[in-house]
Parts: structure tokens; sequence; C-alpha cells
């Protein structure tokens, strides 16, 4: 038997992500600062309305943004680490490469997930969604060293940081090293 399909159930849901996507863009182009009902739903083009009724808060709008850029990270991560095992690989081209392109073209997207994980740090009610990254990310990756797993997701964050408040961002070839200096067994 064929599962039958709420369409306003689905409509709501798409509407949802693309009211999560405009915030996203507000906040590379404005910082969060610059998040309000009204400036989310111009750059979603929907109604305020719309914006309210799917998030009653702006803290609501944030911590499913944070969600989102955390689920989607986390799925991008996945499946990087899934391809650099099916070849053998400890993964630091695969993560070097992550990098480059989250300072490179993806810089404002970029800008825009760390500028809402230090709200977190000043909104106590943002921090659930904020650490979900990390969360998640730990659930998915084998680890023998609990110390030597943190030590290497700070040293991305720190990358990432540096990369995003160099003038010229470092390219894949010059985070390799130090990527492949992280992963290393101790």
């Amino acid at each position: 038997m064929r599962q039958r399909v709420d369409g306003r159930k689905a409509r709501g849901e798409k509407r949802r992500q693309e009211i999560i996507e405009a915030t996203l863009r507000v906040i590379e182009r404005d910082g969060v600062a610059g998040v309000t009902h009204r400036t989310v739903a111009k750059e979603a083009g929907v109604p305020t309305t719309s914006t309210t009724y799917h998030f009653s808060s702006l803290d609501d709008l944030l911590i499913a943004t944070l969600i989102s850029c955390a689920r989607d990270m986390a799925t991008e991560v996945y499946w990087m680490i899934d391809r650099a095992r099916s070849r053998g690989s400890r993964g630091a081209d695969e993560v070097a490469n992550l990098l480059a392109e989250a300072i490179g073209p993806r810089r404002g997207r970029t800008m825009a997930e760390y500028e809402l994980y230090l709200l977190a740090a000043r909104r106590p009610e943002l921090r659930p969604a904020a650490r979900r990254w990390l969360d998640v990310l730990t659930s998915m990756v084998r680890h023998d060293d609990e110390v030597a797993f943190r030590v290497f997701l700070a040293g991305i964050d720190g990358l990432l940081i540096q990369g995003l408040i160099d003038d010229e961002p470092p390219t894949a070839e010059e985070l390799r090293p130090v990527v492949d200096y992280l992963l290393k067994p101790r």
C-alpha cells in the first residue's frame, strides 16, 4: 500500500527550511544583529506572518538555524569520512579540502555559522543547539583516544578561525601538513 503524503505538512517543512536558509543569508550579509522576523521574511520572499508562524521567537529561529547548520556540517563530514575510509585514508586530504572550501568559497557561510556559535556563548538557551555539532560528530567518528580527538576538533576550529581572519585564506595544500599532524596517532 502506498503511503499518503500530507501536502500541507510537506509545504510547511519546505517553507520552514526556506526561512532557515534565508536566516543564514541575512547573517552572512548583516551578522546576527541583522536578524529580525522582518529581514528574514524579506530575504525569504515570504510574509512576516510566515516567519512568526514557524518561529514564534527569534531564539526559536536561531536555534533552528544552528541545528540545521550542525546537521548539514555533520552530514558533509560523515560522507567525507566514509569516502576517506573507503580509500584506506586517514582523511588528511579530505579534511584539508573541506577546510579550504569553508574559508574560501564558503567563507560567508562559515562566518555566519561561527557567529551563531559565538552567540550561544552569550545566550544559554542556544547552547544545546551549538553543542549539537560536537555531539553529532563525536557519535559518528570512531576514536580510541578522547583527548586526541578533542585536540583534533580544537585544531580544526582554530584553523577555521585563523583562515577567516586571514586576508588570503590558506589553500588545501597549505592546510594539509597541519591537518596531517592533528591526525597523527599519539
